[in-house]
């Protein structure tokens, strides 16, 4: 696609913080009704690479009994919040006001909003009343790079206009208590909260410039990572297999996408990758030939904030932003579906 830049990328966080030793205390109680199940996967606060994550509810939220509407309420407050404060950062960043903004993708899929949340923080931030409206459900992780994507297509399509890309996860309402899956306790170490925004056009002048973007579907992979829709709420899939899953099928999928952007391995400078996890990013290094430790970005941001999902991936960014762009840069994520998603990020 033609070449879009990026003007500005932001990120935002709620304000409850917790430390993992905070969490894995809280944890032991949380799951004291399944005391075998704790004692067995306890560890995985310990070996998760994170020091602490911030949450949008008080810890002691997440002690109480809470069905569809309980978590769903949350959601839709926490994540108004968060979309303001993410885009009212990448607009200030991009020196623009909302009513320059053609445009709006929004990407979540930890909560259901009818109208969708763009729609509802419109009025409050100013947006015009022709703003065009893409709201994305189901991208889980894969959704940062996804979504950023899309709007850089749209962009490239109408040359001049301004898009808005703003994704937000509240990934901890879907802590679960009632269940012996082993995936609820994993979760209760990993997840975190957050949001980011980018705005892109094929005019004005930014830090970086997006090229390409491409995915890769696995066929017979829908029970390796997403939700399932249960009461009273939905309860996430993560399969052991995503680690050894990623170590033997990154590549030849990355390859893939770059052979279609007309690239190689050796034209890229950095990898920019979603830290899902600990395991998945000596996972990515290894599948990649990289030494361990050369994704040091991506393991702070694991450390600093857990999992967020599809934000996740644009917190790195951020930071490698702020360090200094190498020439090209290919983001990746792997979602859902199971998919691969990956863009092309070149310095300015």
């Amino acid at each position: 696609m033609q070449p879009v830049t990026l003007l500005s990328l932001a990120t935002a966080v709620p304000p409850h913080r917790i430390s993992q030793a905070e969490a894995k205390d809280i944890g032991r109680d949380l799951f004291a009704g399944r005391k075998a199940l704790y004692d067995r996967l306890s560890g995985v606060f310990d070996n998760a690479g994170i020091e602490g994550r911030n949450l949008v509810a008080p810890l002691n939220w997440y002690a109480g009994d809470h069905g569809w509407q309980s978590r769903n309420d949350l959601y839709l407050d926490a994540s108004e919040r968060m979309f303001e404060e993410a885009a009212v950062g990448a607009l200030d960043r991009a020196g623009l006001a909302p009513a320059d903004i053609d445009g709006i993708v929004f990407v979540s899929t930890t909560g259901i909003a009818t109208p969708s949340l763009e729609a509802r923080v419109a009025p409050r931030l100013g947006f015009r009343d022709d703003v065009r409206r893409v709201p994305v459900f189901g991208l889980g992780c894969a959704g940062g790079i996804s979504g950023l994507a899309t709007a850089a297509r749209l962009a490239a399509a109408d040359p001049g206009t301004r898009w808005l890309f703003v994704s937000v996860e509240t990934c901890s309402i879907s802590i679960r208590l009632d269940t012996d899956d082993p995936a609820a306790l994993v979760a209760t170490a990993l997840f975190g909260d957050g949001a980011a925004a980018a705005i892109v056009s094929t005019a004005g002048d930014g830090p970086a410039t997006i090229g390409a973007a491409g995915e890769r579907l696995w066929p017979d992979t829908l029970g390796i990572m997403g939700w399932r829709v249960e009461d009273p709420g939905l309860a996430v899939v993560f399969d052991r297999a995503i680690p050894p899953f990623v170590t033997a099928e990154l590549a030849g999928a990355i390859d893939g996408i770059l052979g279609d952007m007309g690239l190689a391995r050796g034209d890229i400078d950095r990898l920019c990758s979603h830290p899902g996890g600990a395991k998945v990013i000596t996972a990515i290094e290894a599948a990649m030939d990289l030494p361990e430790g050369t994704l040091d970005l991506e393991r702070e941001v694991l450390r600093d904030h857990g999992n967020m999902s599809a934000p996740t991936v644009l917190f790195v960014a951020e930071r490698l932003l702020a360090r200094g762009l190498p020439q090209r840069t290919l983001m990746t994520a792997f979602g859902p579906g199971f998919t691969c998603a990956a863009l092309t990020l070149n310095r300015a």
